[in-house]
């Protein structure tokens, strides 16, 4: 066999099917891309063996010693393509792609005339497009990446050389270089802040580019070289020697070490400036340049995003695989049947058809090798069984899917002017496949926007309002008159408190009353500033600006502060404070202190979660810790956020030894954090108890609403919030993620592995046990009269009436959750809580939130979605299947690392129920009518194979084939996966259980897949045997014969293109006027094409066509055809739609009849104002610290904001207006008509 081989491509070589050019092009891509891909090895060794440096040296102004380490230019490249490589690595990238690399192996084998019975040109064109057209999209990304660069390496700065400012573009920036910034520009690399303009050393930058905040942050250099101010020729002189961390990407941390003149500074991430952030009121500062270009720790965030791919990917690429064994299946029987037909016939026959002189002679061989030819001979012929476009159409409709996501008004959000945005374009029909939602609660479910509610002072409870009659609690509502608290100057506006007995007892000089808010005006890391005139607060947290604003309100007002001062006006009276320290508060320590001197006495104000600040009061204090727990209870129940606050006197002598082991603490490069920590817990112990806070985060509009709806819909929903137990579950009824109709409530609060256990295995009984004794109840459906049963999801009826009554909820408190986690007990945990209708975890860390998110995508065979607002979220949304971000009150961090982003939680159900759904239902319609012609037009070749003595000769012309997938057929079911809908958005919303065939993968899977291949495969035997018996004897009107195959072809391939077309007016259920286009469009399209190819540029099949459409035997057979095919289609859909119609089919009818019937009452009618009924929402909320440290480093460091005007205004303190008392929430959605189906 190797020898006939060796002849054919000595003899043979010349007579390849194909132009010279196009040989040797192929044949310099393959080099090239074998050439790219030898090349990857060594890129990999050469920087595995280029180790990461431990630790940096820096010696500033002084560029021969920084040489010698070698560190990154400031010069970044985020672009992935040069000139020079872009056609080989960006053909090796294609080429990973199994389709593509399918079709070329297919292509070079069609260069190989013994086996090839199609030109190239039916492979390449196709092959060609596909990798052109993906070409040109990564080409115009990676131009775009390029501007971007350019113009990023090409800003300017001031650099100091030889004692003078030099400007110098950023690429041209080197480690150890000094740089001059100035007010409104970018920050050149990550520097450590030397002196700026502003007293005490002080600047201010707004960070949007790393963390996607917008308000203001404050840096401080070192008190040492503050004094360099701008002297240049001071700073060319500067020589400190920086030690520090290598480089890495933790934004918010930094350690290193100055050595100058002797001495030994601590460097932390407060005087460190990133690369990203931009200079704001302040009008110059100079700094050393610690990291550059690519160890910026912007750039060492920006890297690649872990690629998320779909159900339907995965399922595609396993379908693909099959089809391509059923292709070799195919190939293997035609190459046998071949054999046996040589053997027995055709050697008889060799006069008229001879064997190439490459064929043995012999008849066992010559059979054999014919046959082993027409393998892959047939590999060629029906490759197009294996769709080339299918991947560039799935990304076509994804994109412009994505579109119709970010136009929807529906979803704009006006106060914030935002709208929905999709951030990815691959995952849209996986937004109809949710079966799992992990939701963040502040910030998400609520508003995120803080307001004091309550409070309780040595021991008695202030904010509720008490019926002097009957001594109960009056509910508050908006007609309820708020205190006065206009005597105070500094008072707002908006802020209202209902129980005038607090401004009685600090009108009478309560003390306790004093000291609390004292505390509270005192113990924070606000920043004050003057706007228009006004004192307005710049905090970290909501939360925390609410309690200062609190303070102030009630006549505590805090007024300024300097480096080491606190000044408060307590009653009109001014009071300052030496600020000795500051113990900030971080996500561990859940706390924060401050300790200040006045008259000479030194105390401790701190302000913590309370089983944190519980652990550390000092004994003796029981009656008041346990009213006060009492009355922390009531406000967790209210769904109020709660902190305790408690003070310490210290002696002086202690004090100043515990402040010198402290700047040890704060120097080490060891261990900073844990030793800093050990110190902070050492001083903040025998407290004292104050009182607590409850302030009232209130739910997003439309919350309890959109949760109910989606848990109709079938889709699970899982609260992963910080608050604690009492809050959360409270929060849960809210907004009805927990209802009164439950069997059961499980709380899983136990502190070791043991008890959690026997939990978790209790409630599995209790599951089981209810579950085996529960009967199903059973409805009569409202518009079909017909029972349905309410267990489970996704019953075929019409009713939107919720869901079904029963089931469980789980609420689990994080310590418990440690060990649930634990792969012992994870299992139990899932089964548990996988059979509850609603989850809530509590006191849960981001790490937690995660793994219980990973959980569930490990075991479940479900699709999953985090949704949250903040920076503690990245890490659940970037761990689900699909992430979406909350564009809400702190900061964009979460939407940056989303995939989807909305301004509010409500637009969720939109998202998922609508477009979701519409994506899903477009995708798997495409799909299935996609792998429906493919077949039909493939299979019509192997029919033909029976009547060709298994030859591999085409039925259909070359060009039909090339441009078939291409052209005739691709524009309307393109527009069939963009426009098409099954019911509009309103029922979409209005019956939320039409979301079910998502969950249940029902729309396109393996069997729907078997159903529309076989559904191809029907159609080819009849579009082959119909025509094949019509013009087997067939004349032309003047007797000629019209049985020849160029004439069979086209009329194959034109009834093919018309029965194709009319099968996707059958599919399609929602018109439009790009449908219409794209549909006729394409049958006018094929006969134009048809004229021009084969007159114009002198086809094969000249004539064939006009021939047999000039005579009635075509149009005969054409209606013959089409009638055959169509007319079981339509019956069978028609039975299916009548007789046992689903939901989809009883929606889309009682949508027809209601338009009708309004269009019938439009004409004799007036036109009435609809119903403008008011929609009701809880005013309840929960608690939950916040997740970012505040300034308290920056303040510890000896310097703080020096008073003046900002420019960019503070975070709003606003808070949303009282609403009606009557906040139940329903869940029954309206009722449907009762039209009868």
């Amino acid at each position: 066999m190797l020898d006939v081989w060796v002849r054919w491509f000595q003899e043979d070589l010349n007579h390849l099917k194909c132009p010279p050019y196009l040989l040797v092009a192929i044949l310099v891509l393959f080099l090239c891309v074998v050439a790219y891909a030898m090349s990857r090895p060594f890129i990999r060794a050469y920087r595995f063996f280029n180790k990461p440096e431990t630790e940096r040296r820096i010696i500033a102004n002084d560029p021969e010693h920084n040489a010698q380490y070698n560190y990154a230019k400031n010069y970044i490249k985020t672009s992935k393509y040069t000139f020079f490589n872009f056609v080989p690595y960006n053909l090796f990238e294609q080429f990973q792609r199994l389709a593509n690399f399918y079709f070329l192996c297919l292509l070079v084998l069609q260069l190989i005339p013994v086996i090839s019975s199609l030109t190239p040109v039916t492979t390449a064109v196709p092959l060609i497009g596909v990798l052109m057209v993906t070409a040109i999209k990564d080409a115009y990304d990676d131009y775009q990446r390029h501007r971007s660069d350019n113009q990023v390496n090409r800003r300017k700065s001031l650099v100091l050389r030889n004692g003078q400012l030099k400007e110098e573009i950023w690429s041209k920036v080197e480690v150890g270089d000094v740089i001059r910034m100035e007010n409104n520009q970018f920050v050149a690399a990550d520097i450590l802040l030397l002196s700026t303009s502003e007293p005490n050393g002080l600047c201010y930058i707004e960070t949007s580019e790393l963390d996607g905040e917008t308000n203001l942050k404050c840096k401080q250099c070192l008190p040492e070289t503050e004094s360099l101010g701008q002297d240049d020729a001071r700073i060319g002189a500067f020589r400190g020697e920086i030690r520090c961390e290598p480089p890495n990407n933790q934004l918010n941390k930094f350690e290193g070490v100055l050595n100058w003149e002797g001495k030994q500074h601590s460097l932390d991430n407060d005087k460190i400036l990133l690369r990203g952030c931009i200079l704001r009121n302040t009008d110059w500062c100079y700094g050393v340049v610690i990291f550059a270009g690519k160890d910026t720790k912007l750039m060492m965030n920006s890297g690649k995003t872990k690629f998320k791919r779909t159900s339907i990917d995965r399922l595609l690429n396993f379908i693909i695989l099959g089809i391509v064994f059923f292709l070799l299946s195919m190939c293997l029987f035609c190459t046998v049947a071949c054999g046996i037909w040589e053997s027995l016939t055709g050697q008889y026959f060799r006069v008229f058809l001879p064997w190439d002189s490459l064929i043995p002679p012999d008849p066992p061989g010559g059979p054999a090798v014919i046959a082993l030819l027409v393998f892959f001979s047939y590999a060629i012929v029906l490759n197009t069984v294996v769709p080339i476009s299918l991947y560039v159409s799935v990304e076509v409709i994804r994109l412009c899917q994505s579109f119709l996501i970010n136009w929807d008004d529906a979803m704009y959000h006006p106060p914030t002017r935002n709208h929905a945005k999709a951030r990815t374009t691959t995952l849209n029909e996986e937004l109809g496949q949710i079966e799992y939602i992990f939701s963040d609660k502040t910030g998400t479910l609520t508003q995120n926007i803080m307001s004091f509610n309550k409070c309780s002072i040595a021991g008695r409870s202030y904010g509720d309002i008490i019926d002097p009659r009957t001594g109960e609690f009056l509910e508050i509502s908006e007609y309820t008159r708020p205190v006065d608290l206009s005597r105070n100057p500094y008072h707002e506006s908006n802020f209202k408190f209902y129980d005038q007995s607090l401004v009685d007892a600090l009108d009478g000089g309560d003390p306790d009353c004093e000291a609390f808010f004292r505390l509270l005006s005192l113990c924070h890391t606000v920043m004050p500033e003057e706007s228009r005139g006004k004192l307005e607060y710049q905090a970290q947290s909501p939360d925390e600006g609410a309690l200062v604003s609190a303070a102030r309100n009630f006549g505590f007002v805090f007024k300024s502060r300097t480096p080491n001062s606190i000044t408060i006006f307590a009653k009109g009276v001014q009071e300052v404070y030496e600020l000795l320290c500051i113990l900030d508060f971080n996500n561990v320590r859940k706390r924060m202190s401050v300790i200040l001197k006045r008259d000479g006495k030194i105390r401790l104000f701190c302000k913590g979660a309370d089983s944190i600040i519980y652990e550390r009061l000092k004994e003796g204090q029981d009656s008041l810790k346990y009213h006060t727990q009492e009355h922390l209870d009531r406000f967790a129940g209210d769904g109020l956020r709660t902190l305790c606050l408690a003070y310490k006197d210290l002696d002086e002598e202690y004090f100043l030894d515990w402040k010198g082991r402290h700047h040890e603490a704060a120097v080490s490069l060891e261990r900073r954090e844990e030793k800093l920590d050990e110190i902070y817990e050492e001083i903040e112990k025998n407290l004292i108890l104050l009182g607590a806070t409850a302030i009232e985060d209130k739910l997003q509009d439309g919350v309890p609403q959109t949760i109910a709806n989606l848990a109709v819909a079938g889709i699970k929903i899982w609260v992963l919030t910080g608050d604690k137990q009492e809050t959360a579950i409270n929060i849960g009824y809210s907004c009805q993620l927990l209802t009164d109709d439950m069997l059961e409530v499980f709380i899983i609060d136990a502190h070791n592995a043991s008890d959690v256990e026997d939990q978790l295995r209790k409630y599995r009984e209790e599951i089981r046990n209810v579950t085996a004794t529960k009967q199903p109840q059973t409805n009569l459906s409202v518009v079909t009269f017909s029972v349905y049963s309410d267990e489970g999801v996704g019953q075929d009826n019409l009713s939107d009436a919720g869901e079904s009554n029963g089931g469980f909820a789980l609420v689990i408190n994080g310590h418990s959750l440690v060990w649930a986690l634990n792969p012992k007990l994870e299992l139990l945990f899932l089964e548990v809580a996988s059979q509850c209708r609603s989850v809530i975890c509590c006191r849960v860390t981001p790490l937690q939130k995660a793994m219980v998110v990973d959980l569930v995508k490990r075991y479940k065979k479900a699709v999953t979605l985090a949704v949250g607002d903040g920076a503690n979220d990245v890490s659940m949304i970037k761990t689900a299947h699909i992430g979406v971000g909350i564009s809400g009150q702190e900061g964009l961090q979460a939407v940056l690392a989303s995939d989807y982003s909305v301004a509010q939680f409500r637009f969720l159900e939109r998202l998922l129920l609508v477009h979701g759904r519409w994506s899903y239902y477009r995708m798997c319609k495409f799909l299935r009518y996609f792998f429906y012609k493919n077949f039909a037009f493939t299979l019509c070749h192997f029919w033909f194979a029976f009547f060709v003595a298994f030859s591999a000769q085409t039925l259909f012309d070359p060009m039909f084939i090339s441009v078939y997938n291409l052209f005739y057929t691709s524009m309307p079911v393109l527009a069939l996966g963009i426009f098409e809908q099954d019911v509009n958005a309103k029922n979409s919303i209005k019956f939320p259980r039409l979301y079910t065939p998502g969950l249940l993968n029902a729309l396109f899977n393996k069997r729907e897949f078997f159903r529309s291949a076989l559904h191809g495969f029907l159609t080819s035997c009849v579009l082959f045997f119909i025509p094949f018996g019509a013009y087997y004897n067939g004349m032309d009107q003047e007797g000629r014969s019209m049985a020849d195959q160029q004439t069979f072809g086209s009329v194959v391939a034109t009834i093919l293109v018309i029965v194709v077309t009319m099968q996707m007016c059958l599919d399609t259920s929602y018109w439009t006027l790009f449908n219409h286009i794209t549909i006729w469009g394409s049958l006018i399209f094929y006969l134009l094409l048809q004229y021009f190819y084969n007159f114009v540029i002198g086809g094969e099949y000249v004539g064939a066509l006009s021939k047999a459409m000039g005579e009635p035997l075509f149009y005969f057979t054409t209606l013959l055809t089409i009638v055959v095919l169509m007319l079981p289609v339509m019956a069978w859909r028609f039975y299916w739609v009548d007789v046992r119609p689903n939901l989809s089919d009883k929606v889309r009818f009682k949508q027809r009849h209601d338009a009708k019937m309004a269009s019938k009452r439009s004409e004799h009618d007036m036109l009435r104002t609809p119903s403008a009924r008011r929609s009701r929402r809880s005013v309840r909320s929960g608690y939950a610290f916040a997740h970012q440290e505040g300034f308290g480093r920056l303040i510890t460091s000896g310097k703080i904001m020096r008073p003046r005007n900002m420019k960019q205004g503070p975070m709003s303190n606003g808070r949303a207006t009282n609403l009606r008392p009557d906040n139940k929430i329903s869940l029954v959605a309206p009722a449907p008509s009762t039209v009868e189906v």
